[in-house]
């Protein structure tokens, strides 16, 4: 080392110091936490790691076909394909953010987000008036899930393994609050039938000023509500107001009830699950989970926008569309995800995956959807058709009877699908 003088500078200026990074590359590494992935790292696997990104192709077909208004059809089946990797994005950001937080935050963030494209969809249908849509697609999503998703993934599982296993308790304990927010859609049903055949009175609102606005309230959303007076519908939306904040309150019970205080009902037997190591880092994770969120967005509203074309010239019944078809765009994710876990005879994942989406659907969405739609002056309440109302109860009381045992197989997998099918051939004359 030479000799210290007055003339040796104070700072080392490239004698045998490290040469500073270039400032791009300091940036670079700024932006990933140490032992985490690089934002390169995680948009490839966030763009490039599903098969499924291949239909990310038809995002910008959406937008096209929107805005030089191709023909209804294309507009509907553009959007309709691209919201199905969409929502596999949506999943995977949920998913690599919920590893890196703790066990609470990430069972809220799951709440929040794991059904991210019905909320989209819902807001979308609600914004256009299209009452008719946001019910039927947010009853479709929970029949969905309760027996199609789950009766694929009891088949799948019963045709490897005789007989799979899983926690009683906690499967009765959601199957108990899914049956709750059935009963909360029965009531209004059950009011507004009652009113209905009763023909009663105002209640104190004059009738004769509100008769013109339930005609067109019906006509433009075909609820069946022309056949009570003013004091019903007035009543209705009471009800459907005051059972939504309800409901969000039960739900929140229920998120303490299964991410803290009984936490050990919902922990998968030890070797179940492993450890899965993250693929991106939290920011990439958190601004693609922005950035698909505002996309899907766009695309729900221009799907939304051209159903009731696509269904008046093609004849499909809008019922059909928003039972069926739309939540298999919303839950295509869901049910591979489902199936597979059930293929590995992880049941009680599945069981999760099914179950605790439609708890989700009923007990959250629909609740919030509800409050929306109060907030922003459209009349959404929780009275679903007679029919459908039905429909909903009896698939319920069919889950809670097969799952009370703890056990699944494979004729239980085609009970739970073959009542789907039934009420898809329903829907499809209605």
């Amino acid at each position: 080392m030479p000799p210290v003088t007055d003339r040796t500078p104070l700072l080392e200026n490239g004698n045998g110091a490290e040469r500073p990074k270039p400032f791009v590359r300091r940036f670079i590494d700024s932006l990933s936490a140490e032992g985490e992935p690089s934002w390169l790292q995680s948009y490839r696997f966030f763009l490039f790691g599903s098969y499924l990104n291949i239909l990310l192709v038809f995002v910008p077909l959406s937008f096209l076909s929107h805005f030089l208004n191709w023909d209804a059809a294309l507009r509907f089946s553009f959007s309709f394909v691209a919201i199905m990797p969409l929502a596999a994005m949506l999943g995977t950001a949920t998913d690599q953010l919920s590893l890196k937080l703790g066990q609470t935050l990430s069972g809220l963030l799951n709440a929040s987000f794991g059904n991210a494209v019905e909320i989209i969809v819902g807001i979308a249908a609600l914004m256009q008036g299209e009452l008719r849509i946001v019910q039927t697609s947010l009853l479709g999503s929970i029949l969905s899930n309760l027996l199609l998703v789950l009766g694929c993934s009891f088949l799948a599982g019963g045709l490897k393994y005789p007989e799979s296993n899983f926690q009683v308790t906690a499967a009765q304990a959601s199957s108990s609050l899914m049956t709750l927010a059935c009963i909360t859609l029965v009531i209004p049903a059950a009011y507004h039938s009652a009113k209905s055949h009763a023909g009663g009175v105002g209640g104190g609102v004059n009738a004769t000023a509100i008769a013109p606005v339930i005609r067109a309230l019906d006509a433009e959303s075909d609820l069946g509500l022309s056949g009570m007076d003013a004091g019903g519908v007035h009543g209705l939306k009471i009800i459907s107001r005051g059972t939504a904040i309800l409901l969000l309150l039960v739900y929140i019970a229920y998120l303490i009830f299964q991410l803290k205080t009984h936490s050990y009902l919902y922990t998968p037997t030890p070797g179940v699950v492993e450890e899965e190591e993250p693929e991106m880092n939290i920011l990439a994770a958190g601004s693609g989970l922005l950035a698909v969120t505002i996309i899907t967005a766009f695309c729900a509203d221009y799907l939304v926008a051209s159903i009731e074309e696509t269904a008046e010239r093609y004849s499909i019944p809008k019922p059909f569309i928003g039972l069926i078809l739309l939540p298999i765009v919303a839950n295509a994710a869901e049910h591979v995800t489902s199936v597979w876990m059930a293929m590995k005879n992880k049941m009680e994942l599945t069981i999760g995956i099914c179950v605790g989406s439609s708890i989700q659907i009923a007990a959250f969405v629909v609740p919030l959807l509800v409050i929306v739609g109060w907030i922003t002056g459209h009349d959404l309440t929780l009275f679903f058709a007679d029919f459908e109302t039905i429909v909903l109860f009896v698939s319920v009381l069919l889950v809670n009877f097969l799952i009370q045992d703890g056990k699944s197989n494979y004729m239980e997998g085609l009970m739970l699908i073959t009542l789907y099918l039934v009420i898809a051939l329903a829907f499809w004359v209605s």
